[in-house]
């Protein structure tokens, strides 16, 4: 199976990855993907994708990209181009101090997508 995990800190990679340990096998490509919505400092999203490949690339084949643009049209863009068979993202941001309720992103995803997502639950932080 082909799995895309849409990140945007370590937590989210983290709680993805959890997820995820159970259910991949060498067979198996995990995507990761990080988006920001305007260029700038890609710190964060490197590190969140570090972690993806970290916890996951002994497992399966681990890929990861960077993308700039609306994260929900580029997620969905980059599962379309990795003929994904599910899409594993957090339920908000997953930095300190967010929001408890789902967030756009996976809102707009969960109503858009075509192919099976999964949310991931974050700890509180």
């Amino acid at each position: 199976m082909n799995y895309l995990l849409g990140t945007d800190s370590v937590h989210t990679t983290a709680s993805a990855c959890d997820y995820l340990e159970q259910r991949v096998d060498a067979a198996d490509t995990v995507v990761a993907v990080h988006v920001q919505s305007t260029e700038g400092d890609t710190r964060d999203g490197r590190e969140a994708l570090n972690v993806a490949t970290v916890r996951l690339g002994a497992i399966a084949d681990v890929v990861t990209e960077q993308r700039t643009g609306d994260p929900a049209e580029e997620l969905l863009a980059s599962a379309t181009g990795h003929d994904v068979d599910e899409l594993i993202i957090g339920p908000r941001s997953g930095e300190p101090g967010s929001d408890s309720r789902a967030g756009s992103v996976a809102t707009e995803l969960l109503s858009q997508s075509s192919i099976p997502v999964v949310v991931v639950p974050l700890e509180a932080l």
